[in-house]
């Protein structure tokens, strides 16, 4: 592995961590394709296009995850049962409301981030900055649809905490 300048003794626990997040990327972009398909009511055009937006982003993401693996000279995690066995997001069986679709996708949201964390803490371990700048981009992002889908549960009269007194 020298010309990423790792041990390679010391990448496979990140290689591992990777495939993990692999895995609840899978079933993350399958949900998100679920719920475009399946969305209905008054909400419909607001989220059918964001659950594209976020489904197409998850792809991208997807491909990214893999080629990371392959640049740590392993091979990525490729096959649907794996990624049914390994990833801590579940499938969606039902069909859900709007409400239930976007608090479905926050939960989905905590574990994606969690699991990232996880592929930071291994990397960091070894000083794999390739990887932890990757992923530290996509917790950036993350949190950042993650607090807009929130935003999108709460009324208008709900308020965000305060930083000084009022």
């Amino acid at each position: 592995m020298n010309y990423l300048n790792l041990d390679e003794e010391k990448v496979l626990p990140v290689v591992i961590e990777l495939n993990t997040l692999l895995a609840d990327y899978h079933l993350y972009y399958q949900k998100l394709r679920n719920y475009h398909w399946n969305i209905v009511g008054r909400n419909f055009f607001d989220l059918h296009e964001k659950f594209e937006e976020l489904y197409t982003d998850a792809r991208v993401k997807i491909d990214e995850i893999a080629e990371r693996v392959l640049t740590l000279r392993y091979h990525p995690m490729s096959n649907l049962s794996s990624y049914l066995e390994t990833s801590s997001i579940e499938e969606t069986t039902k069909i859900l409301n709007d409400n239930e679709m976007v608090e479905d996708l926050l939960k989905a949201h905590a574990i994606l981030i969690k699991q990232m964390g996880n592929v930071v803490t291994e990397a960091d371990k070894i000083e794999d900055e390739g990887t932890i700048d990757l992923i530290g981009a996509y917790i950036r992002e993350l949190e950042k649809s993650s607090w807009m889908l929130d935003a999108w549960t709460k009324t208008t009269t709900d308020t965000l905490k305060r930083s000084v007194p009022a």
